[in-house]
Formats: structure tokens, C-alpha cells, sequence
């Protein structure tokens, strides 16, 4: 596995592997999600390359990004481990030089939910992927279905700026338990981990109250914060009965289906899940 760090390096080092390349972009702080990515990749693509950056434009002023947790010598460990053939690890310099003054913004699905909570993040989201897709030049790109607005809004991207490549969505990896897989879960308590799984039970209320069939989008809401309600700890930013493409939030449940989505804090801690309800 070769490790680069420049952009001449990287293009170097990316010439000299062979098509289809399969890549996956992280901000490190491994698990077994990103790892599922790259198995995603490896069964598709003869090469696959792992960036590893944490991007300063997707956080907030309030947001984690000084505590946001690193461990690149382990992060380089499971990825050699896993047989990856490249990994790029660039500094904020490389992806931001002096200067830098030009964005990427998806106008529309940007803005609800996740959008609404976290003014910018987005335009961060999809200014640093284009730009590493520029300089990867990959066939494939693969996505965790756990960060589906962000899915949302690059699928935009990638249609609207012309990308040719083809993005990827692997299902949400989760534990035992259903806890979707976050690099945040470490920041944890024993008790709000213990209460966390309620985000799971929550979208699984409202999945089983679907197959069951119902169709109002507001019972499906109401289900979901019935099952948070029971969590003690949990204090829920929002929760989301919207159309799985636009976002918008809807009334009835049409053929398109929805996505069922959640924002809840556990003390300082924020958690996202989601599940996709099939149209039918």
C-alpha cells in the first residue's frame, strides 16, 4: 500500500494503477463502515485508493472539528490490513492554498434537514468531494447510506457538473444492537450508549408501521418520536418523513416512498440515522 501526500504525488501514483478505480473518501477514525466501503469497492474495481482528510469546510463555527477524532497510524494499519492499493492523506493546505476562493453549492436538496442545522455544511460537502474527485479520477465513488442527505446532494453533483463516474451506496453499517457505525459513537457515555439504539427502534416503528400500510407521513413522524421519547437521554433535533429524492418533507406517502430520517443529541453528541421506505 502506497501512502501520498501531495497532489503531484498522488497523480503519480495514481497513474500507475490499473481501471476500474473504486474510491472512498473519509475523514479517518476508521471502522467498520469505511472498511465496508472499501470491500464494496474491491468487489467491483481492480484498484481502490482511501483519502483521508478532515475538512474544515463542512464544520460549523460551534462544530467538533478541533476534537473531531484522529488516529491516522491506525487508520493506515486497517487499510493496509484490508488491501487498499493507495491512500491519499493531504493537509488542509493541499485541498485550500492560499487563495482558494471557489465553492461548490447544490442549491435545493442542500437546504432541509441536515441543510437547516448545519448552514454550510453542505457547500463544504461538495466543494472538497469535487475537488477530490478531480484529482482521483476514479470510475466508482462509494458512499455510506448512513449519511443520506449527503448522498442526496453529491448524486446532484455528480449529474449536474458531469462526473463521469458512477457513485455507489452501500447500506448503513451497524452494530449488534442497530447503532448505525459513526466515528462520533466514541464520544459516548456507557448510559447514552446504552440509550442510543433508540434512533434504530425508532425508524423500525415507523417501517413496520408502513408495511403495515399506513401512509401518513405525520403517523410515521409520530411513531418515531414515541420510540426516541422512550430514551431518556435522547433529545431529538428533528425527525423526518421526507421524499427520498428532493427531501421535501411530505404529507401522504406516495409510489416514490420516503426516507425516514433523525438528528438526536445524547449529551454532546450528535447522531444521525435513517432508513429508506421502498415505494411501491
Amino acid at each position: 500500500m502506497k501512502t501520498v501526500t501531495t497532489l503531484p504525488e498522488l497523480r503519480t501514483a495514481r497513474a500507475a494503477l490499473p481501471d476500474p478505480l473504486g474510491f472512498v473518501p473519509t475523514m479517518g477514525y476508521l471502522h467498520e463502515g469505511h472498511l465496508a466501503l472499501v470491500r464494496a469497492a474491491q468487489a467491483c474495481c481492480q484498484s481502490v485508493v482511501v483519502s483521508i482528510f478532515v475538512n474544515p469546510a463542512q464544520f460549523g463555527p460551534n462544530e467538533d472539528l478541533a476534537k473531531y477524532p484522529r488516529d491516522i497510524p491506525r487508520d493506515l494499519a486497517l487499510l493496509e490490513q484490508a488491501g487498499v492499493n493507495l491512500v491519499w492523506l493531504p493537509t488542509p493546505e493541499v485541498i485550500y492554498p492560499p487563495g482558494f476562493q471557489t465553492w461548490v453549492e447544490v442549491a435545493e436538496v442542500s437546504q432541509p434537514l441536515e441543510g437547516g442545522m448545519r448552514p454550510g455544511h453542505f457547500r463544504g460537502v461538495a466543494t472538497v468531494v469535487a475537488k477530490l474527485f478531480n484529482a482521483v479520477g476514479p470510475q466508482f465513488a462509494f458512499f455510506g447510506q448512513k449519511d443520506a442527505q449527503q448522498v442526496a446532494v453529491l448524486r446532484q453533483m455528480v449529474t449536474d457538473l458531469h462526473f463521469p463516474l458512477e457513485l455507489v451506496v452501500v447500506p448503513t453499517d451497524r452494530e449488534p444492537d442497530g447503532l448505525a457505525r459513526s466515528s462520533r459513537n466514541v464520544y459516548l457515555t456507557a448510559e447514552e450508549r446504552a440509550q442510543a439504539p433508540a434512533l434504530y427502534r425508532a425508524l423500525t416503528a415507523a417501517q413496520t408501521a408502513y408495511t403495515a400500510g399506513e401512509r401518513d407521513a405525520e403517523a410515521l413522524r409520530a411513531a418515531m418520536q414515541a420510540a426516541l421519547a422512550a430514551a431518556p437521554l435522547a433529545q431529538v433535533q428533528y425527525v423526518s418523513c421526507a421524499h427520498p429524492r428532493t427531501l421535501a418533507e411530505l404529507e401522504t406517502i406516495g409510489p416514490e416512498g420516503a426516507l425516514l430520517s433523525m438528528a438526536v443529541y445524547f449529551g454532546k453528541t450528535r447522531l444521525i440515522d435513517n432508513l429508506v421506505l421502498q415505494g411501491k
